[in-house]
């Protein structure tokens, strides 16, 4: 886990329930992907950081095309994180709320959520690719864009789980 997130129970629970869950389902036992994929969920609770890409007059983008053309103005470490944040976007969505891509105004919508898959492995390669100190590795992002599909089910068996153990079959904890 990043040194730098602080320690709380919801981080403890997500990691736990991450880990088990890639574990014991998936049969993967990796722990720099899983900490990544539970940070993702500790992180992506909060609104403001599921939109944090900004454009120049600092208006947030909530669509992948409008951050992949913030992405194409940027350079470095910049443009790094912001691929890494389409990557994390789509994973988030396509692994967690694969109910909502797959619907648009009412009406099934199956080609959004292959973008979604498309975008978000070319994202995370794309951000491998660029050389920086900053965590996580590119070997992370780069297995995130090869597995992109994997870590997505796993996600979705994460979900089950913690609604399995809310009992309600709810989202309790994003309330």
């Amino acid at each position: 886990m990043r040194e730098d997130f602080p320690s709380s129970a919801l981080e403890r629970y997500f990691s736990g329930l991450t880990e088990f869950t890639f574990q014991t389902r998936l049969g993967v036992a990796d722990p720099s992907l899983t900490d990544y994929l539970s940070q993702l969920l500790i992180a992506f609770l909060r609104n403001d950081t599921l939109y944090s890409v900004r454009d120049d007059e600092g208006r947030r983008l909530s669509r992948i095309g409008e951050m992949l053309g913030e992405a194409e103005r940027r350079m470095g470490g910049a443009r790094r994180e912001v691929h890494q944040h389409i990557g994390d976007f789509a994973l988030f969505w396509v692994g967690l709320f694969p109910e909502a891509l797959r619907l648009r105004d009412g009406q099934p919508d199956e080609d959004r959520y292959e973008d979604y898959c498309s975008h978000g492995k070319r994202a995370y390669y794309l951000a491998s690719e660029i050389e920086t100190d900053r965590d996580p590795p590119g070997d992370v992002l780069e297995r995130l864009s090869c597995d992109f599909e994997m870590c997505a089910y796993g996600l979705r068996e994460v979900r089950r789980e913690w609604e399995e153990r809310d009992g309600s079959g709810g989202m309790m904890l994003i309330r």
